[in-house]
């Protein structure tokens, strides 16, 4: 997939408008529009960093699709809340007793 597929794959998976996007990243709309055009322009780096900051993925998911393997403890942290905020109450609290369940298990 390109940048613009993984953009607005990104923007539809976090319910988030063009709009709201270019306020949280100092990008005007007018340029993010025409990253999401059929023939888009590409991102300079400094936007592409942007961009990944604010949906909270890396530049790499963005440019490839794929999500980084080599994350630090405190990326995948914040992975793993990005991940899960989008589930209902219920399923956001098995998430939690599987990560305490685990913590116990490692401990034994």
């Amino acid at each position: 997939m390109s940048f613009r597929e993984n953009l607005k794959a990104e923007l539809t998976y976090q319910d988030m408008m063009v709009k709201e996007l270019a306020v949280k990243t100092g990008i005007s709309r007018r340029t993010l529009d025409n990253y999401l055009r059929d023939k888009p322009a590409s991102p300079t780096v400094e936007n592409a960093v942007k961009i990944a900051k604010v949906l909270g993925v890396t530049v790499e998911q963005l440019v490839t699709g794929e999500k980084a393997k080599n994350l630090d403890s405190s990326q995948k942290t914040f992975l793993i809340f990005k991940e899960s905020e989008h589930l209902e109450p219920t399923k956001q609290q098995i998430v939690l007793d599987v990560i305490s369940s685990l913590k116990k298990n490692l401990k034994s």
